[in-house]
């Protein structure tokens, strides 16, 4: 089987019904600032950006220093970037943690379940991963109705497992294996 790395790189552009994967770059600096730095935006899963230079600072040490399995999403009809989903492998264990921020203007119209079955359909055909799992804060609860409208089942949750704006949060985590994948 090819690497893992190898087939990120060859599937760094895919496109859905509504939406656009693709690698984040520089100029995706406006319309991520639109997100990062609102507090409600932020509020559960990074520290709120408060210029622009910052936000530029964090584009090109995550995304573009490392741009393997990220992913910016943007609009296929109007080029609009709202938010980024990625996902993170290990590949020992053949399994992919999921990770996502959508902007809160794009929040309950289907764009972040959209982008996250087109990163699951490729985690398991084209990876052939064997798990992929996400977690959220459990005070958002909207995101893990994203995860559980991905197919994901609710496995538990892990006290204290982040440090995040200063405070300890417990993360509740969901996960979809292959099998329970294809007999969808």
């Amino acid at each position: 089987m090819e690497s893992f790395t190898y087939l990120l790189v060859e599937h760094q552009i895919i496109r859905t019904e509504r939406l656009i994967l693709r690698p984040i770059t520089l100029a995706d600096a406006k319309g991520m600032f639109e997100y990062a730095s609102d507090e409600e935006n932020t509020r559960f899963v990074f520290d709120t950006h408060p210029s622009i230079e910052i936000t530029r600072q964090k584009i090109a040490e995550y995304f573009v220093a490392s741009p393997i399995g990220k992913y910016g999403i943007e609009l296929a009809e109007t080029g609009k970037f709202i938010g980024t989903i990625d996902i993170r492998i290990d590949p020992m264990n053949r399994s992919g943690c999921l990770g996502y921020v959508l902007n809160r203007d794009y929040w309950g119209q289907g764009f972040m379940v959209e982008a996250g079955r087109a990163i699951l359909d490729l985690a398991f055909q084209t990876l052939q991963l064997e798990r992929v799992y996400a977690m959220h804060d459990v005070r958002n609860p909207a995101s893990g109705k994203v995860m559980q409208r991905l197919g994901m089942s609710y496995e538990g949750t892990l006290r204290k497992s982040r440090y995040v704006k200063e405070e300890f949060v417990d993360d509740a985590y969901y996960a979809i294996l292959k099998e329970e994948y294809n007999a969808k």
